[in-house]
């Protein structure tokens, strides 16, 4: 990957809206994937791939999309020791993937080991909170106070640790970017349109609401990858996007 793009990742006041559009392929099989891929086009700046996908089809189909010229987001929100972190990161760069997420959770010495794996060649994203959850949740782990209150903790251990983004919900964006500066990638997945289902997720808001909070990018999966025209779904996103940036947020 150029560190042209990784600074246009990295940078969220200089993104165009449809780089900020992160599609996620929430698919069981390399060919479902494909088939939204080619639908969507280049209506998104970035491909997700996640667990579910990366299980059933592994690193070749991260290197298939990367290689026909898309950026791929790897969100498999790593979770270990600090060796075994910086060698998945070392495997993730090896796939040509842009950005990666790591759990803020697994504590500095995690994240500092994944930053130093990747060398400057992907993003390292800290996940805070993941967006199903809510406060007693949160209690339930034995975490104590609120949701946005670890979700700012979390996130400014990943900026301390360096790395150049986080993942938070829609909710506590605001609190996230006041908190961090306007550097650095906040990503919001849990973005819904106006009109949508809120699914699995808890902390939801639209794209528009996301951009105007702070988020550098949104992910969205089902009221694009489910839509009778995933492309025209896609653009209207982005358009959406257009005019919230055109309002005056980050």
């Amino acid at each position: 990957m150029s560190a042209n793009i990784l600074d246009k990742i990295a940078s969220p006041r200089a993104i165009a809206a449809r780089e900020r559009l992160i599609v996620a392929l929430d698919v069981s099989t390399a060919t479902a994937a494909r088939e939204l891929v080619s639908r969507i086009g280049d209506n998104a700046g970035v491909y997700k791939v996640g667990l579910q996908l990366f299980i059933a089809e592994g690193p070749g189909l991260v290197r298939e999309l990367v290689g026909v010229g898309h950026k791929v987001f790897l969100d498999l929100k790593l979770h270990d020791i600090p060796n075994t972190v910086s060698h998945a990161v070392k495997s993730a760069v090896d796939c040509g993937a842009c950005m990666l997420t790591v759990h803020s959770s697994a504590g500095t010495d995690s994240l500092r080991a994944a930053v130093d794996a990747a060398a400057g060649r992907l993003v390292i994203l800290g996940v805070t909170v993941l967006t199903s959850f809510d406060d007693d949740d949160l209690r339930e782990i034995g975490v104590p106070g609120d949701v946005a209150k670890q979700v700012v903790h979390l996130a400014s251990l990943a900026k301390s640790a360096g790395c150049t983004g986080v993942v938070t919900s829609p909710r506590e964006t605001a609190l996230v970017r006041k908190a961090l500066g306007p550097e650095m990638a906040i990503v919001n997945p849990g973005v819904r349109p106006l009109g949508s289902g809120k699914d699995d997720q808890e902390r939801t808001a639209t794209p528009a609401e996301a951009i105007r909070a702070g988020a550098s990018h949104i992910v969205v999966g089902r009221p694009i990858t489910k839509a009778e025209d995933p492309a025209r779904a896609a653009a209207k996103i982005v358009l959406e996007m257009e005019q919230a940036q055109g309002s005056g947020s980050v």
